[in-house]
């Protein structure tokens, strides 16, 4: 009797061995005991690190629902962490998800979206997360999406700068660039606490900023003149392919920077600051955290 109703308190984190996945359910073990916590992963082996440590490790997949049903046993909450292979059906693979999750009883489902995820944004991964948050409104079960505010590595939007002395990149727009931890320690808390947030909502960092002033920033940083170069559209998919990166992908990061220029990241939110009880990183943080590696 006492082992099922602790079981009705199992939180279940999928893609546990990705970055967000992984880092979620590290900040999980810290504020609930081990055996509350369970990971669906494709490669168990890989997870032996959370095995270890007393967490529930099942093999599942957004491909085998019969396995995602196993890997959902008992949760109360079930944690969707999008995903992000381009040649998938991703949306249909989410689906399979969700329904499993139902299947299995749980009581809120929370998603890992994107911050603007709306009609019309024109970076495609928008479709995936617009699509899938209407699969989580149709589903009966409470339900969170988590738009995350963009989360990636800065250098991978800002390019060589470090040595090249320029931010030479498409026009852009301002973007609360996030710290990927913040928002898995945001999430960790949330699952944790077991507030209820219903439906869509934003985590981001407090403050947009564009590239002009990530220009700035980098300067004061290094002591040295940062330039920003507006590349043009064209010119910056062609100097992608030269260095080696496939068209589809340039092509891919392009509509991001049409993104952000059209003014769909500008907005930030509260909500990121609220759940962490302190002030997120800001990319002036996170640059200077880089530049001290």
């Amino acid at each position: 009797m006492g082992t099922r109703e602790e079981a009705k308190h199992m939180i279940v984190v999928t893609g546990a061995t990705g970055g967000l996945g992984g880092a979620t359910v590290e900040h999980l073990l810290e504020r609930m005991p081990a055996d509350q916590i369970g990971v669906s992963v494709r490669d168990a082996t890989k997870a032996r690190h959370f095995t270890d440590r007393g967490v529930r490790v099942r093999q599942g997949s957004y491909e085998d629902p019969a396995a995602l049903r196993d890997s959902f046993a008992d949760a109360e909450q079930v944690l969707l962490v999008s995903g992000n292979d381009p040649a998938a059906d991703m949306a249909g693979l989410h689906r399979n998800a969700v329904e499993a999750a139902v299947e299995a009883g749980a009581r809120r489902i929370l998603y890992t979206s994107q911050h603007a995820a709306v009609p019309g944004n024109p970076y495609r991964p928008s479709d995936i997360h617009t699509a899938t948050e209407a699969i989580l409104a149709e589903s009966g079960v409470a339900w969170t999406a988590l738009r995350n505010g963009a989360y990636g590595p800065l250098d991978q939007v800002l390019g060589p700068w470090q040595q090249t002395g320029e931010i030479a990149q498409p026009a852009d727009g301002p973007t609360p660039y996030t710290d990927r931890d913040d928002v898995a320690e945001a999430t960790a808390a949330l699952l944790a606490r077991g507030h209820s947030l219903d439906g869509a909502v934003t985590l981001t960092a407090p403050t947009a900023v564009t590239f002009d002033d990530l220009a700035k920033i980098a300067s004061e940083l290094t002591g040295r003149t940062v330039k920003r170069i507006v590349v043009d559209d064209e010119q910056w998919v062609a100097d992608q392919i030269a260095i080696g990166v496939p068209e589809q992908a340039a092509r891919l990061m392009l509509t991001w920077y049409q993104a952000a220029r059209a003014g769909y990241f500008a907005e930030a939110g509260p909500l990121l600051a609220e759940l962490l009880g302190r002030e997120p990183r800001t990319a002036a943080d996170r640059l200077a955290a880089h530049l001290a590696t």
